[in-house]
């Protein structure tokens, strides 16, 4: 399998992203923001899921994807109302 160019820059730019946002979990001062940044690198692989479903012509990578993306937008959610919770300023029902 020969790479593109344009499929060689791909790679690339989403090595720097997921670069960028491990820095920024290892570093973020408070929970929110890593939080943020562990939901970034869940889009980020689940755009390196279609890619590669793109790259070896197999529709089973869309699926892993459409199912990683559900499970973190899921657990996301579950975190920031943990978050919430413990702050005090609700998110739950009375």
């Amino acid at each position: 399998m020969t790479l593109s160019l344009l499929q060689w820059i791909t790679l690339l730019l989403i090595g720097m992203a997921v670069v960028l946002v491990m820095a920024r979990f290892l570093l973020g001062p408070s929970a929110a923001d890593r939080i943020v940044a562990a939901d970034t690198l869940a889009v980020i692989a689940t755009a390196a899921m279609v890619l590669l479903a793109l790259l070896f012509g197999s529709a089973l990578y869309l699926d892993l994807a459409l199912l990683s993306g559900t499970l973190a937008f899921v657990g996301v959610v579950a975190l920031a109302r943990a978050i919430l919770a413990q702050q005090g300023e609700g998110g739950g029902h009375p």
